[in-house]
């Protein structure tokens, strides 16, 4: 199977040599904008660099497109490469807006082709634990959630500082809203509110959500910590049961990770060693479209759940209302 990968960013190596390293996969071309951009990444991977997108999309050879290039632009990328009859593996977030998700997703329908999404958290082992764990009643019922991931990447004196991106209800909390829906369903509401980046923007964000049940989840996301505070995300679970804490700072590029199992004990959790999960994931959607895994499980629906909570949250922010989760 031949792939092109577009953008030669941090996802675009990690996914161009994820394939590298798959028997039978061959990464066919890195698009970028410029061939300063794309040049370096595809002479590591020994492929040709391109600014021609539509010369992958002519190339009969070349089954699917993996898309890496910002979120505010995925929707022409996409749509494109799906009319085109490719395959396509989209990064998260797969949209900034409703509007442009909804369009990629009628593109899939229209052309029968898979739309994808990475949903990297699904790939993590620790999550994948906590999944688990839930599902099987190990902690007894969930009564609330909490999940937090907080980086620089607003700042402009921040290493981390990354103009295109979107503010935190995007481009960080929809990471932990997918975590939230797939670990317990959609909630019934959300209300949000906001501490101000400089340019304006929502900088720092705390979201509460509440269910029918009265389970209650509280999400918080930052792109406006010190450029000195290490990247973190983490996810508590507590249940009637038990308490399943999951911790995570990236010091440099490695992650340090703690999970801890709260009942009548404390004891930390070892997850048995997985692949990497950026690999987990690449090797996840060549599975399905060999016809070898269910879509489900990364489908662009799943990824529109999660930014739906995203836009609600923004609506909660300017508006400073609750808004039903429709």
């Amino acid at each position: 199977m031949r792939i092109g990968i577009l953008g030669a960013g941090t996802t675009g190596k990690l996914h161009a040599l994820a394939y590298q390293a798959m028997p039978g996969v061959d990464v066919a071309a890195i698009y970028g904008q410029s061939l300063t951009n794309a040049g370096p990444l595809a002479q590591r991977v020994g492929v040709v660099a391109t600014t021609d997108f539509g010369s992958l999309l002519e190339d009969p050879a070349i089954e699917a497109i993996d898309v890496c290039v910002p979120s505010a632009v995925h929707r022409g990328f996409v749509v494109a490469a799906l009319d085109a009859g490719k395959h396509v593996f989209c990064e998260t977030p797969l949209a900034l807006g409703l509007d442009d998700a909804s369009a990629m997703i009628d593109a899939a329908r229209r052309s029968g082709r898979l739309l994808l999404v990475a949903l990297l958290m699904r790939s993590v082992a620790e999550y994948q634990h906590i999944k688990r764990a839930v599902a099987a009643g190990e902690i007894g019922r969930p009564l609330s959630l909490r999940t937090y991931r907080w980086g620089s990447y607003l700042r402009t004196e921040s290493p981390e500082f990354r103009a295109h991106y979107g503010d935190p209800t995007t481009e960080l909390m929809t990471f932990d809203f997918d975590v939230i829906i797939w670990l317990v369903g959609l909630p019934r509401d959300a209300c949000a509110v906001a501490a101000t980046a400089p340019d304006g923007r929502p900088g720092h964000v705390f979201a509460l959500l509440r269910w029918d049940d009265g389970m209650i989840a509280e999400a918080e996301a930052s792109g406006i910590m010190p450029p000195s505070f290490p990247f973190s995300a983490g996810l508590r679970v507590v249940g009637g049961d038990g308490v399943l804490d999951l911790s995570t700072t990236i010091v440099g590029d490695v992650p340090e990770t703690r999970l801890i199992a709260h009942g009548r004990s404390s004891t930390e959790i070892h997850v048995a060693e997985e692949p990497d999960p950026y690999q987990a994931e690449c090797r996840y959607f060549i599975e399905c479209v060999r016809g070898r895994a269910d879509p489900e499980f990364l489908s662009a629906a799943r990824a529109l759940e999660a930014l739906r909570l995203s836009v609600a949250v923004q609506h909660s922010i300017r508006h400073g209302q609750s808004v039903t989760i429709s």
